[in-house]
């Protein structure tokens, strides 16, 4: 696993560092973080049941089709460091919007300390999670809030090569825009690429000041092969 910094590094094309483009459009892609063997490490966890807390059965719940895992604590080792690795970076970025919202910013400076809030509050359960798709599978809109503790970030992880091991599922993201018609975005996501996005939703700039745009996501339908993907989200759940 190559050193977690570089997901944060700027985008070659642009040069803009995270906070803008999280600013900008509510979701930034980022460097290659995992090269493909440790992609495909991680997405082989998927075959071993005794890592994981719950299956997910989408088409079952209505939530789309397809099939998705939540590790189970302990969560194993490279996934663990991962989530804390990213955290420190996305902090600052998290406690600029809830001033910007006027809303309390909760989250101290590590995430044990963090997910120690959130245990305390009864929300006990990891969060980190694989999800499998094939064709004919996507995942319906929606927020991953868990609990009342929220985290405003979190992080997918592409861990097989978009028109190559797979076909559609791109990711979906629906901003609910102030007074207007929501945006909708769809991402292609590279293989060992991170994306960024928010959790729940963003501060935008309004003719009041600061307003807050609602964002849900998803993934559009896969129509061939396989589509596996990590996880981040950094509140546990109740």
């Amino acid at each position: 696993m190559s050193a977690v910094d570089t997901l944060f590094a700027a985008e070659p094309a642009t040069g803009a560092d995270l906070a803008a483009r999280l600013d900008e459009h509510g979701h930034a892609l980022t460097h290659r973080i995992l090269d493909p063997d440790t992609c495909r490490e991680i997405a082989d966890l998927y075959d071993r049941p005794e890592l994981f807390r719950a299956t997910i059965d989408m088409a079952r719940h209505r939530f789309g089709a397809g099939q998705y895992r939540y590790f189970a604590a302990p969560v194993p080792e490279p996934i663990a460091a991962l989530r804390a690795s990213c955290y420190p970076h996305l902090l600052p970025i998290a406690r600029a919007w809830a001033e910007r919202l006027g809303r309390p910013a909760p989250w101290p400076d590590t995430l044990d300390e963090w997910l120690t809030m959130c245990h305390a509050a009864g929300q006990t359960r990891p969060t980190p999670i694989l999800l499998r798709y094939g064709p004919g599978d996507w995942n319906a809109l929606h927020r991953d809030l868990y609990g009342d503790l929220v985290f405003p970030l979190q992080v997918v992880i592409g861990l097989d090569e978009p028109g190559v091991d797979y076909t559609g599922g791109e990711f979906l993201l629906a901003e609910q825009r102030f007074r207007a018609q929501s945006r909708g975005t769809a991402i292609s996501l590279p293989q060992g690429h991170g994306l960024v996005f928010t959790t729940r939703d963003r501060p935008i700039r309004s003719a009041r000041g600061w307003s807050a745009a609602p964002i849900r996501h998803g993934v559009s339908t896969v129509h061939s092969g396989r589509r596996r993907t990590l996880g981040l989200v950094f509140h546990d759940a109740a």
